[in-house]
């Protein structure tokens, strides 16, 4: 591991974006605006009108898209059409395209693209950014300003396509990466996504099932309208979600329900209730949610050019060297990001 001062931004200049909904249009406008040559598509008639009117180049069909020829090619379609959107892409994609995604789930996406033959230039990537809204008519380039990204690997990950999806992600994207394993991402995703859409979806599922709904709904404010926020929201992309991710949202979920029942039981029993309430008092202490950063660090994401590096001491870890894959996701996991590619240096800020 080499210590660097500088640090260098490079990525792919041709980048094809196969959905372009909220997150793949956000994606696709914002690397258009960044001097990327990007070109899209969807399934959606109405979806690629709205992205040629914004100035997005769109496909005429998925095998047109992939006879671009991109550097990289982004997987931006819901959970479910992942498997016979790749099958297609397989058939049509050049061998110099990278791929990688956006979904909210990696070991499943993984085994959807090994089993199409794609899994040898493929690399998982999940930005931390969104909203209830959906579709391109929500989408903007600036949603995904600074995001934090998982970029996932596994111990056959080539260097170069990963090294094309960090400098992506680090350069025209704007944001900064974290390299994890499948697995860590999804157990994490569980834990900070999808379990908060499905306590989201309960608590409008509670309201809606009271006789006192309307009076409920009349008086709801802040506490309610940001716990709901994401189960407001398309159902069934919410439950694709969850889906997906099974193996590690039941878990969470009876975990939860276990808690909530011995609250309950110590509610009606008028008995001690601390517990409960300061279990996470470490977390309340420590944990600064993204966009409540203060003055200092945003002046200092500002001057790292909007990847939140700021003057920090960086670490550079060479993908030529032996062991770099197991190194990144150990750094990742000490809460070391990825924040430029330059060549085979990657480079690291905390």
């Amino acid at each position: 591991m080499r210590r660097d001062a500088d640090a260098h931004r490079e990525g792919p200049r041709t980048v094809a974006v196969l959905g372009l909904g909220l997150i793949g249009g956000s994606l696709a406008r914002r690397l258009a605006r960044e001097g990327v040559t990007v070109t899209g598509y969807d399934a959606s008639a109405q979806t690629r009108t709205q992205a040629a009117e914004a100035g997005i180049r769109v496909a005429e069909d998925v095998e047109s898209l992939c006879a671009s020829a991109p550097d990289v090619l982004v997987l931006a379609v819901p959970l479910r059409a992942m498997r016979p959107v790749a099958t297609e892409v397989a058939r049509h994609l050049p061998a110099s395209t990278v791929v990688t995604d956006v979904g909210s789930v990696k070991g499943p996406v993984r085994e959807v693209l090994q089993g199409c033959g794609l899994g040898d230039r493929y690399v998982g990537a999940h930005p931390m950014a969104g909203t209830e809204a959906s579709g391109f008519a929500a989408s903007s380039a600036e949603l995904l300003d600074a995001a934090r990204w998982a970029v996932t690997v596994t111990d056959r990950t080539r260097p170069e396509p990963l090294a094309t999806v960090l400098s992506l992600v680090t350069g025209a994207a704007g944001g900064r990466a974290f390299v994890l394993t499948d697995d860590v991402h999804d157990e994490a995703a569980a834990l900070i996504s999808h379990v908060p859409h499905a306590f989201a979806i309960e608590m409008l599922n509670l309201v809606s099932a009271a006789p006192v709904r309307g009076m409920a709904l009349a008086l709801a404010a802040g506490s309610f309208r940001d716990g709901t926020r994401v189960g407001r929201t398309d159902p069934r992309r919410t439950e694709a979600m969850l889906t997906e991710n099974a193996g590690w949202v039941a878990p969470a979920l009876r975990l939860a329900a276990r808690d909530l029942e011995a609250l309950a039981t110590a509610l009606e029993a008028n008995a001690a209730t601390t517990d409960f309430f300061d279990r996470a008092d470490d977390v309340r202490a420590t944990w600064q949610p993204q966009g409540a950063a203060t003055a200092d660090t945003d002046a200092a994401d500002a001057d790292a050019g909007g990847a939140g590096a700021g003057g920090a001491e960086r670490l550079s870890v060479d993908l030529e060297e032996p062991g770099w894959s197991a190194e990144l996701v150990e750094l990742s996991l000490a809460g070391w990001a990825v924040v430029a590619v330059h060549g085979a240096l990657v480079e690291l800020a905390r």
